[in-house]
């Protein structure tokens, strides 16, 4: 498949178009606008530093249904005790910029670069981008970021400073979501931390029928008024 070069227009090529390892085009920006369009596209952006924008569409897509998040017991356990404060939308900035520190060497560089955490800031100030936080003893210890169109859940990153926090954050995101008649959680990429939380690979042309009907649906209002929410 070619690889398609965006111009200043607000327009993506179709998803299925995009190559074998999910890259579909190069190029544009970052605007809000065009963040959405992709999104309820099936298209995400995905770069480092000194690249372009990268936009993706991979197939096959991995999604989390909410009512088939998978708690493991130690996890569970912790979850039980309400070791973690789970809080949403209290510190989005915080939240972000901790999942773009490098998971394990200091001097690898992140993708989640400064125009990315701009981009999504923006987002949110907007009141699309949304975050999940876990705090222990009034510390951010871990959390999650994505955005919200309509019944779907776009998931695109998660930190933990201690043990489980960002699993915990997960855990309550989804029954949030449940409860509040969201369709699927978009996990974007297969990780194996993902899959054993519950999180399974869909066909790219299904992703897209699911998220064509989501985008359009309301969820139960409230959904993002609330300040803190249970995990159970």
């Amino acid at each position: 498949m070619p690889l398609f070069r965006l111009s200043s227009r607000l327009e993506f090529p179709p998803p299925w178009l995009a190559r074998s390892d999910g890259l579909l085009c190069i190029g544009g920006d970052l605007s809000c606008d065009r963040i959405l369009l992709a999104y309820q596209n099936g298209i995400f952006p995905w770069f480092s530093d000194n690249e372009p924008v990268l936009w993706w569409s991979p197939d096959p897509r991995l999604v989390l249904y909410p009512s088939g998040i998978r708690i493991s017991r130690s996890l569970g356990k912790k979850i039980k005790k309400k070791i973690f404060t789970l809080t949403v939308n209290q510190a989005f900035e915080q939240t972000i910029q901790a999942c773009s520190q490098p998971r394990k060497d200091p001097d690898e560089g992140t993708w989640l670069v400064k125009e990315m955490q701009e981009a999504y800031i923006e987002l949110h100030h907007k009141g699309y981008a949304h975050s999940v936080e876990a705090w222990h003893q009034d510390r951010l210890v871990g959390g999650l970021y994505g955005v919200g169109i309509g019944c779907m859940f776009f998931g695109e990153s998660m930190f933990s400073f201690q043990s489980d926090a960002s699993k915990a954050a997960l855990v309550a995101l989804a029954h949030h979501l449940e409860t509040h008649g969201f369709d699927l959680i978009d996990c974007q990429v297969t990780t194996d931390h993902l899959c054993r939380m519950g999180a399974v690979e869909i066909p790219r042309y299904r992703f897209l029928d699911i998220l064509g009907r989501s985008i359009i649906r309301q969820p139960v209002p409230g959904v993002w008024d609330c300040t803190t929410i249970p995990s159970f």
